[in-house]
């Protein structure tokens, strides 16, 4: 039997394996087989690709953003036109639906369709006299060399979410993908090539701990982009800036959907179903808290909710009729296995119990059923901790202050949503919820390419958020240039600061 193939990186415009004595498996999850052996980066290996991208930097940033932009504009025929094949990566590694795939290829496209307004975005602002026969104008130029460091539940989208502003700007880019499902990226590689990206603009390090150091240590690197557990997005933050770098690291999340008495319950009901259990929970805007206001609300949420839950089609990703694939890993799927177990032991109510789904044909998979628990309190683990599965907990609160109180005390803020028909309390929510993104009966609020997205508290590490305008501030620094030309008149010289 032939051993599974080495998945590479990416260097200098060239799929590239070097020492191939550190490798880690990669898994379909839907059958729980090895199918692939991933290299991991050395040190030596990472500097390799900030070389490569430090040689392209000159050229590329003197590239007219224009230039640039017709370069985006190719990726977008590109990925559109081979969406199905990405979406099949995505699936075969991560395990998510095929049409959960092709939402997150779209949500890529539209970061894309934003960058290629490149031209438009760096124009700076010019104020004529500021002085006497004295002008200023600020110019927007780009960093050098930056990395970004992706997680596993979106390896096409998140990558997405950063180079192509990344580039437009005129950086070269490192990427480190996640080590679970690294061949999506490498797919993006390739057709950069193919939409004529100059050799060593882009790259990729495969890799885990050892890759992730070296980038951070790296003096060429000039900038990181982070997405995943809050633990590591701080290691991330204060590593990165105490080797002088500019960091942006979201974190992890513990996303609330509070429920008014008023709200159409099926459509709460409908919309806690894709949120909470959408790619088997593992996003980091999924709502995993529903906060029902009133007993009664609770007790018809749980009453539409529980049949919905136990019904979902769970199984193969690449099945057309599944609602939900199987979770990424073995041991990730046994760490969300055990929070149900711990909610059981801290007295929530298990409504449904997901524990002991079984895929026929797929028994070695990384399969947990739909669960959701009801009468959870906030002292609970389930509760305060970011399960990343698909679990859904329900709470009951007597007031609509209460609910905002317990959605602000919570340590995350990164997404929030409301569920009403009243204007008054979705204003009044909008304006003093402590969390970065609301939706108002809206179950995941994820800003389009043309908004920025992050959360606050332990849900964002740095002062951008990602994509959007705030990705072009994040990968530009700001000049202001001040020019007086000579005149027949001379003042001659002065000694103070200068002023109108």
């Amino acid at each position: 039997m032939l051993a599974p193939a080495i998945i590479p990186h990416f260097i200098a415009g060239e799929r590239h394996s070097s020492d191939e004595a550190r490798t880690t498996p990669v898994y379909n999850p839907a059958t729980g087989e090895q199918t692939g052996r991933l290299a991991l980066a050395t040190p030596t290996d990472v500097d390799a690709a900030v070389r490569a991208a430090r040689a392209a930097f000159p050229a590329w940033s003197q590239t007219p953003p224009l230039r640039r932009a017709r370069v985006l504009f190719k990726l977008r025929e590109i990925i559109e036109q081979r969406a199905d094949e990405l979406a099949a990566a995505i699936t075969a590694e991560h395990g998510k639906t095929h049409s959960d795939a092709l939402g997150e290829v779209q949500r890529g496209i539209e970061v894309v369709e934003f960058a290629c307004g490149i031209p438009q975005l760096l124009k700076g602002e010019m104020t004529e006299n500021v002085g006497s026969a004295v002008d200023s104008h600020s110019l927007r130029q780009p960093l050098g060399v930056v990395a970004g460091i992706t997680p596993f539940n979106f390896p096409a989208m998140v990558p997405l979410w950063m180079f192509p502003i990344a580039i437009a700007c005129g950086n070269c880019f490192v990427l480190k993908p996640s080590e679970r499902d690294p061949s999506p990226s490498l797919l993006l590689a390739d057709w950069l090539t193919e939409a004529g990206l100059p050799s060593g603009v882009f790259n990729i390090v495969q890799g885990d701990k050892v890759a992730v150091d070296a980038i951070l240590a790296h003096p060429d690197i000039a900038a990181v982009s982070f997405v995943g557990s809050t633990a590591i997005a701080r290691y991330i933050y204060a590593t990165g800036c105490a080797a002088g770098k500019r960091v942006q690291a979201l974190g992890g999340a513990k996303n609330h959907m509070v429920v008014l008495p008023d709200a159409d319950l099926d459509q709460a009901a409908d919309a806690l179903l894709g949120a909470g259990y959408g790619s088997a929970g593992e996003r980091c805007m999924a709502i995993s808290v529903a906060v029902a206001v009133g007993d009664e609300t609770a007790d018809q949420l749980v009453a539409k909710l529980a049949p919905r839950v136990a019904a979902l089609k769970i199984g193969r990703g690449d099945d057309a009729a599944m609602d939900m694939g199987p979770l990424i890993t073995r041991a990730h799927r046994d760490k969300v296995k055990d929070y149900v177990d711990i909610g059981v032991d801290e007295g929530a109510q298990l409504v449904v119990d997901g524990r002991g789904h079984r895929v026929a044909g797929c028994e070695e998979g990384f399969f947990l059923g739909g669960c959701l628990f009801d009468h959870v309190q906030p002292g609970m683990r389930i509760y305060r901790e970011e399960i990343f599965g698909p679990v859904l907990s329900l709470m009951r609160v007597s007031t609509y202050e209460e609910a905002v109180a317990l959605v602000n005390a919570h340590e995350y803020g990164n997404g929030v949503a409301l569920f009403t028909r009243d204007g008054d309390a979705a204003r009044d929510f909008t304006q003093r919820v402590q969390i970065g993104m609301v939706g108002i009966n809206v179950p995941i609020p994820v800003p389009m390419a043309f908004h920025s997205f992050g959360g606050w508290k332990a849900s964002l590490f740095g002062d951008h958020h990602v994509y959007g305008p705030e990705g072009v501030r994040f990968y530009t620094r700001l000049k202001t240039v001040t020019t007086r030309w000579p005149t027949s008149i001379r003042a001659g010289a002065q000694f103070v600061m200068p002023h109108t």
